[in-house]
């Protein structure tokens, strides 16, 4: 059962805490002020809903000492948890300063509201190291809501900034780091790119500003795969000898640039910048702009004629269209068809109604909520019947519900009862982990299938986000191509897996490359969305379980426990619980599991040998190991059967155990492997890091 030291969690609650309790889930400190001085590198803070403020005891700035992670609920980037205050701080590149938090080193701060209303107050502010700024909103600071200086290397990434004074985000001095997939709008700069900072800024929606992106001095950022939009002075406006990166021949930068007041790019300066593969209206460029010619435009609108007034040039005017002449779909009555507007169930099963001629293999549903006199409620029927749709345990099909393009993806999948995915085609997405865990293999399937239609990015799928009108027309679209009933359209859009998706980019004569790919050709691990499986990297607890539930679909051996920190709705919910109940991990005594927490060697190979309920070794075999005296001894049976079972895998000494340290995701996919070894399932791989009894049994 996996158990063991664990990373020391401190709690904050502003309303039912106080600061001379201990800090603990049920005692929590009152003030962050307090929980930040009893912390130590390593450490999580945990913030409870409610006002971090002077008012509640709160002293400012806040400084988040190196290698503390604060986090307060990342899904809703921090609503309701919210910090709000200004202290003065001497910055050593700019002097004297507002701000309300300071992020030391490799600090990192998750899933909370900032907010600085002095007049030149700074929400954030990073001085150096590479400290993490994710899932947070940052609002109504009196002059920017993050700033980055001296050499820092930050990680900025699914943060939304908006309504500050100033920017939203300001880059300077040497700095450089990330800024990925932020929503950035409503200030009056967006990013501010100042001296010789060279960020890179990408997958990022900057809209409704009064200036998208300003640069200055010697700035030199990277613009990659922006949505620049609806800005009301301009786009993007470079002065001094600043100098963006906005593409090349060989690299397209990808930026969209649309629906911009006054410029989408001015360049103020006397060199002429060149743009390869952005969206720019010609109309929108100021200044020294060469417009060079890329390899594969991926940005270029299609020409189709179109009876809808806002299709023109629209992405998706061929599936629409190609629906319209079936009798598939309609416009409103205005002669528009709203692409950019959102579907609703009940419109949704209307539309997969009629599209779809298939044997009724469900029962009748009866919903609760559609009444017999909905004007849908007889497609909501057949689509139902059909197995496209579903509703919700409660009984409702909640009928006027926005779909979200997960739930379409699923439906059409399920519906047609398509089937043959691998999981690792999912690795062409970059935002792979928001896919919900119980969509992953329709999601597979739907990719293969050349379903999926990702505009403007198509490694960009935002599978939570509601699904527009646009969207639906494209995949009914694909359905039916992959149905047979229809020629394929040719889209830039249409999302084409790798062929070859398991080449990690990152495994080539890694010592764990047999293990690895062993698993992923069972589809028992996977990669990343950037192509990498990241084998040195630690694994975590969540993702532990979710692998032995996967590798070994563990029976029940005892009854189920419900975690007071793995809702129902967690990624890894089911396969925690069956991995508990199969006797491969367990909880704590306070009854949470940390699926966050990383899992240690020590606790993957105790893990296996209970879980699988291997008989017994005796620990003489232990004498093999050098650091022995370092294996616990409730453990020191469990290790001796797994290195009699050859489960253990050391790297790079076979003669070094190493119990206490976190285990990579090289390590442990090596020894669940060696596990399917040991039970039969698997055959055995040559490796000189295997241990083997004789090995551990001469010194």
């Amino acid at each position: 059962m996996v158990s063991s030291t664990l990373v020391a969690t401190l709690y904050v609650n502003p309303i039912t805490g106080n600061d001379a309790n201990a800090g603990s889930r049920l005692v929590p400190y009152k003030t962050l002020t307090r929980a930040l001085k009893a912390s130590k590198t390593g450490m999580i803070i945990q913030l409870a809903p409610g006002n971090y403020n002077t008012a509640n005891g709160e002293i400012f700035p806040l400084i988040i000492p190196a290698g503390v992670m604060v986090v307060g609920n990342e899904a809703t980037k921090g609503q309701g948890i919210i910090i709000s205050g200004s202290g003065e701080y001497q910055s050593e590149s700019f002097g004297l300063q507002n701000i309300t938090l300071l992020l030391l080193d490799d600090a990192s701060l998750m899933g909370v509201t900032v907010t600085n209303s002095i007049t030149k107050g700074t929400g954030i502010w990073i001085e150096y190291g590479a400290p993490t700024l994710a899932n947070n909103t940052l609002i109504n600071c009196g002059r920017e809501g993050l700033f980055v200086s001296g050499t820092a290397k930050p990680a900025i990434l699914d943060n939304l900034f908006t309504e500050n004074g100033a920017s939203g985000l300001v880059m300077a001095r040497n700095s450089k780091g990330e800024v990925l997939r932020n929503v950035v709008q409503k200030n009056a700069i967006g990013i501010a790119v100042s001296d010789f900072a060279a960020p890179l800024i990408a997958n990022n929606k900057i809209s409704e500003n009064r200036t998208a992106i300003a640069l200055s001095r010697d700035a030199r950022p990277v613009l990659r795969q922006n949505i620049i939009e609806k800005n009301s002075q301009g786009g993007l406006l470079v002065n001094g000898n600043a100098i963006p990166d906005l593409g090349s021949t060989q690299d397209p930068a990808g930026n969209i640039f649309r629906n911009n007041s006054g410029f989408d790019v001015q360049n103020a300066t006397s060199v002429k910048l060149v743009s390869a593969g952005n969206l720019l209206n010609p109309a929108g460029i100021k200044g020294l702009v060469e417009l060079s010619a890329t390899v594969e435009d991926t940005a270029k609108p299609i020409s189709v004629n179109t009876s809808f007034a806002d299709m023109t040039g629209h992405w998706a005017v061929a599936f629409v269209e190609a629906l319209l002449s079936k009798g598939l779909i309609s416009g409103f009555g205005d002669g528009t068809f709203k692409p950019e507007a959102p579907i609703t169930r009940a419109q949704y099963a209307a539309i997969i109604a009629k599209t779809f001629e298939l044997p009724l293999k469900n029962k009748s549903s009866k919903f609760t909520d559609v009444k017999s006199d909905l004007w849908a409620a007889a497609a909501i029927e057949r689509a139902a019947s059909m197995g496209f749709i579903s509703g919700f345990p409660d009984g409702t099909f909640r009928p006027g519900q926005n779909l979200t393009k997960i739930q379409a993806i699923v439906s059409i999948v399920n519906g047609l009862q398509l089937s043959g995915g691998n999981p690792n085609v999912l690795t062409v997405y970059r935002d792979r982990a928001q896919i919900p865990s119980y969509a992953i293999d329709a999601m597979a399937i739907a990719t293969q299938k050349l379903l999926v239609v990702n505009y403007p990015q198509t490694e960009i799928l935002e599978p939570l986000r509601d699904i527009t009108r646009a969207e639906v027309a494209a995949l009914i679209y694909q359905a039916l191509v992959t149905s047979g009933k229809q020629k394929p359209i040719i889209s830039p859009y249409i999302v084409n897996p790798d062929a070859d998706i398991a080449s990690f980019t990152d495994l080539r004569g890694h010592w764990a490359e047999g293990f690895i790919r062993a698993l992923v050709s069972m589809n028992l691990t996977r990669g990343f969305a950037d192509g990498s499986y990241k084998p040195d990297q630690p694994m975590t607890r969540a993702q532990y379980a979710a692998l032995v539930a996967a590798a070994f679909n563990p029976t029940a051996k005892r009854p189920a426990q419900e975690f007071t920190d793995v809702p129902k709705d967690f990624w890894a919910y089911k396969p925690i619980q069956q991995a508990a109940q199969g006797g491969f991990v367990a909880g704590f005594n306070d009854r949470t599991f940390r699926p966050q927490q990383n899992v240690q060697r020590l606790q993957v190979i105790v893990s296996l040998v209970n879980g699988l309920s291997l008989p017994a070794a005796n620990a003489d075999v232990l004498s093999g190991f050098s650091d022995r005296n370092t294996i616990p001894d409730y453990a020191r049976t469990a290790v001796a059967t797994a290195t009699v079972q050859k489960i253990i895998v050391n790297y790079p000494d076979t003669k070094q155990i190493a119990p206490t340290r976190e285990a990579t995701r090289a390590e442990v996919a090596a020894m669940v492997y060696q596990a399917l070894v040991a039970i039969g399932r698997s055959p055995k791989i040559n490796s000189p890091y295997i241990v083997s009894p004789f090995v551990a049994g001469n010194e």
